[in-house]
């Protein structure tokens, strides 16, 4: 389907699909999961670790779409409102951003889930009028975690699409 002259139009194989959904229900299961905080309210999502996982190995396309699809299941369930949409959004944007700067290396790994977090975190402090500093400080945790678990996050999902050989990954040895 062409909506403009000249524009181009995003195809997407049955296998593109199957894995696009793959990931999609992956990120959509592991944000239900929540790590406790010592305090209320500063639980953090598994979600984030393995979303910055997924960018690194997939690339931006399927973690975008993965992520889109992921937040409209969340909306039509009922599981997340409009605000929540847009905070996961801003998160889903800024890392991709810093993994077109930097690609999937070790820092891509170590800063986009808090620096996505952080920017998440202030969005948020501005749509709700609210003081910036508790609410990255109870995001602190969730940082530290984020950082410290997607890179085996990755390599946890790097060697399984190696394994069942999907598309752009080089095969197996």
């Amino acid at each position: 389907m062409i909506f403009l002259e000249g524009c181009k139009v995003m195809t997407f194989s049955n296998r593109d699909l199957c894995h696009i959904a793959l990931l999609c229900a992956l990120i959509t299961i592991s944000g239900a999961f929540k790590i406790p905080g010592l305090v209320p309210g500063m639980e953090f999502q598994l979600s984030a670790p393995i979303a910055v996982a997924i960018c690194g190995v997939f690339g931006i396309k399927a973690y975008l779409c993965a992520g889109i699809l992921s937040s409209l299941i969340g909306l039509i369930l009922g599981t997340q409102n409009i605000l929540n949409v847009c905070i996961a959004m801003l998160f889903r944007v800024v890392v991709a951003i810093i993994y077109f700067g930097t690609g999937p290396t070790r820092i891509f790994y170590l800063f986009s889930g808090p620096v996505g977090t952080f920017m998440a975190r202030m969005a948020l402090s501005f749509i709700i009028g609210k003081a910036a500093y508790p609410l990255v400080a109870a995001a602190v945790p969730g940082m530290i975690f984020t950082a410290c678990t997607a890179p085996f996050c990755g390599r946890v999902l790097s060697l399984a699409a190696r394994y069942v050989q999907l598309p752009g990954l080089p095969a197996k040895k």
